[in-house]
């Protein structure tokens, strides 16, 4: 007999529900769409099809892996921890706290148990070498909310179901499904914006399957998105068509980016971009026009080495037009879990330095770009040991064959994943999480950037073999273990949970503002997990509460469960800017001093004539990423469902500059970096403009000593062995994965 499961997909930001059907083996027979879902109303896409066959991996990791020797052996829970507590401990006896690095991968960000835990971990060990995937994607999307809006999490999101004009550069959510934007049926949405009388324009140097979908694609030279951005600034300032008055009161600023743009007219940027003036004056005035506009860029305008100014100048175009915190506009969504009255303190960045390069600390973290030089660079402080969770650096950090020599040379690693693969065949442990039809599920990172206020959270649909520690208890265990402390992740939860309602409680404009904690502690549901009641407690507190009681209709976990088990619609976006603005000045910072230092190196690009593109003299190339439909990063390339078909590892390039080369449909051509040389085969094709070429994030899978059989049949090439370390964004540390400056030659 078989049995009907609802969750949430967890492979992509999209949160679409699903309808699994398992057999009495507790084998997952059929995934659907759920229809009954209020955000994703049954759409699915061919990943989310495909987590029964991800579920059911047979390569798939179900115990603890420990190293021996030149191979991994199956080992015991106690085992594996033991070895954790007592290598770890050694670490820290001889070298310091700072010995110990962690590095955080995507993957987390799609569980309950990554943003409950990760952060207990890095608090226990008290190091400062914290590493994420954030700086090979979304940090300057932080570091720019926080200098203008003072929270690092306050990301607008274009309101998709209202707006009448969209401007959308390096995002191509037809295939990545959205980023930061968290819309089932990208497609659709953006369908029917064109169907209402709307407009669609997609700027990227590819013409991407939203590209062909846009009313209009312009091409665009990698690296260049800031001087269109800043042209389009200009625009609106010269030519009188900014639209502040719901907002003057609130701006500081403005006059001088005003004074900022001045040197960036079209005209003057037209060459750098590829863009015609003309067609640059014309996309600000639509903007400028349209009844309801947003402004959206996602990682093509981040991992570039003007990142954090593109994030700057998208919000300030949203800004000039009005758009901001409107209904169509670019709004702040509101999530269940995230209490509208916690204090909040400006952003700032820099508190400590990478002790190699010297680079800042940003949002709690360093750059990912710089974690090899700090574990090969001799000397105080030198990274020795290293846990990993959830991510694969060495095939998804910038100088990745680098980083796969520096792990083989530390003194012990540990990696929270489900696989040995590239990164985790260094580990000296792995400790594997359920499978996902074990595992709860409660998007905490990403329901803050839904086009609609919805929540959802899915139990279980099997329970856990005897003995299986679940995902939450994998990290808590770490966590504890950091800490010297000899408790469980059960005594964890319990302080997390008492510390923060004694803060409720004390905190002025709590829904519990003066209540005792002992009492409220009652009131969650015993009969769950610690990590549950840990939810239930941040539902309860969050903006559509119970507030313990306060609010009889208002949210519990236990509400969420079973009354709404397709998920719930809290409405439309509203606007929101009084409770997320939280500058020091009280005032969105529309010119913060250190982007507007950092825009000298837009002047130095025009003042020395830079051409982005191209071939130039020296025959270069630039190099950009590309994203697939049936792929996320490395992470779902051991199904064979997702490895057919358009999702291959090509180098696409122009037929012009195919021809010039010599080179064919399947030729092995050699592409050659300053960091490195790869060797791919070659797509010619026109969607990608001259001068451009185009890897997809992720490959590589031929190591030895992994066991991810299809991947390794599929092994492809990784991108990462000819993207530079040295390149970053100053402002965020994010690595510089598009403009890439490479030379290309026929095999």
């Amino acid at each position: 007999m078989s049995s009907t499961a609802y969750r949430t997909c967890p492979l992509c930001e999209a949160l679409c529900g699903l309808e699994l059907t398992l057999d009495d083996g507790g084998q997952v027979t059929g995934v659907r769409g759920d229809k009954r879902d209020p955000l994703s109303k049954g759409f699915i896409c061919p990943k989310g099809a495909t987590l029964g066959r991800l579920d059911g991996d047979p390569d798939r990791l179900a115990e603890p892996m420990l190293r021996d020797h030149d191979r991994h052996v199956s080992g015991g829970w106690d085992d594996a921890f033991e070895t954790v507590r007592r290598e770890i401990a050694k670490v820290v006896d001889r070298h310091g706290k700072d010995a110990v690095a962690i590095y955080i991968g995507n993957p987390t960000a799609h569980s309950i148990a990554g943003p409950l835990y990760g952060a207990a971990i890095i608090k226990a060990l008290g190091t400062r070498n914290v590493y994420t995937a954030s700086t090979a994607d979304q940090m300057p999307k932080h570091v720019s909310s926080g200098h203008i809006f003072g929270d690092p999490l306050a990301i607008p999101v274009p309101d998709l179901d209202r707006t009448d004009h969209l401007l959308m550069l390096g995002a191509n959510p037809l295939e990545s499904n959205g980023s930061l934007c968290s819309a089932p049926d990208f497609p659709g949405r953006l369908k029917a914006i064109s169907k209402r009388g709307g407009k669609v324009t997609v700027v990227d140097p590819r013409q991407t399957r939203t590209a062909s979908l846009a009313d209009e694609h312009v091409f665009i030279r990698p690296g260049t998105d800031a001087y269109l951005l800043i042209a389009l600034v200009h625009t609106l300032f010269a030519e009188d068509l900014t639209r502040v008055d719901g907002l003057a009161e609130r701006i500081n600023g403005l006059d001088d980016l005003r004074a900022l743009a001045v040197d960036f007219a079209p005209e003057r940027v037209a060459a750098i971009t590829g863009i015609p003036a003309a067609g640059i004056r014309r996309m600000a005035r639509e903007l400028a026009a349209a009844d309801r506009a947003a402004v959206y860029g996602r990682i093509g305008t981040c991992t570039q080495a003007f990142g954090t100014l593109n994030s700057w100048l998208v919000d300030a175009l949203n800004v000039l037009t009005g758009n901001l915190d409107r209904e169509g506009g670019a709004m702040f969504p509101r999530s269940a879990h995230s209490p509208a009255y916690r204090r909040k303190r400006p952003f700032n960045t820099g508190r400590w330095r990478s002790r190699f390069r010297n680079l800042p600390e940003v949002n709690g973290e360093l750059p990912v770009a710089t974690l090899a030089d700090e574990i090969e660079t001799p000397g105080e402080g030198q990274i020795r040991a290293l846990i990993t969770i959830g991510g694969n650096p060495v095939l998804s950090a910038p100088g990745g064959a680098r980083l796969d020599r520096a792990f083989a040379g530390l003194e012990f690693m540990v990696s929270v994943d489900p696989y040995l693969n590239e990164t985790t065949r260094h580990a000296d442990v792995i400790l594997p999480p359920p499978r996902p039809t074990q595992t709860p599920h409660y998007d905490l990172a990403l329901l803050g950037f839904t086009v609609r206020d919805y929540v959802r959270y899915s139990p279980p649909a099997l329970p856990l073999p005897d003995g299986r520690p679940s995902e939450a208890e994998i990290l808590g265990r770490l966590a504890v273990i950091a800490s010297g402390m000899d408790a469980t992740t059960a005594a964890l939860d319990e302080m997390i949970i008492m510390s923060t309602l004694k803060k409720a409680a004390a905190l002025e404009g709590s829904p519990v503002e003066g209540r005792e904690p002992d009492e409220l502690r009652k009131m969650l549901d015993t009969n769950t997990t610690t990590t549950e009641q840990r939810l239930d407690m941040m539902l309860r507190l969050g903006p559509y509460g119970d507030g313990f009681g306060a609010d009889p209709d208002g949210l519990t976990l236990t509400r969420l469960r079973d009354e709404h088990p397709h998920g719930l619609d809290l409405g439309a976006l509203k606007p929101r800017l009084d409770e997320v603005l939280c500058t020091s000045s009280g005032r969105i910072e529309l010119c913060p001093p250190s982007f507007a230092a950092d825009a000298d190196r837009l002047h130095a690009g025009l003042d020395a004539g830079l051409d982005a593109g191209g071939p130039n003299g020296s025959g270069e190339l630039l190099l950009i990423g590309r994203r697939h439909l049936r792929s996320n990063n490395s992470w779902l390339h051991n199904l064979p469902e997702l490895v057919r078909g358009s999702n291959t590892c090509t180098l696409q390039l122009n037929p012009a500059d195919a021809e010039r080369l010599g080179v064919q449909g399947g030729d092995l051509v050699r592409v050659t970096s300053r960091s490195g040389t790869i060797e791919a085969v070659a797509e010619p094709t026109a969607t990608v403009m001259a001068g451009v070429v185009s890897l997809p994030h992720g490959w590589g899978h031929d190591r030895p000593g992994t066991r991810t059989g299809v991947a390794s049949r599929n092994a492809g090439v990784n991108v990462n062995a000819v993207t530079d370390d040295q390149e970053i964004d100053p402002l965020s540390g994010t690595a510089v994965f598009n403009g890439v400056p490479v030379t290309l030659e026929a095999v």
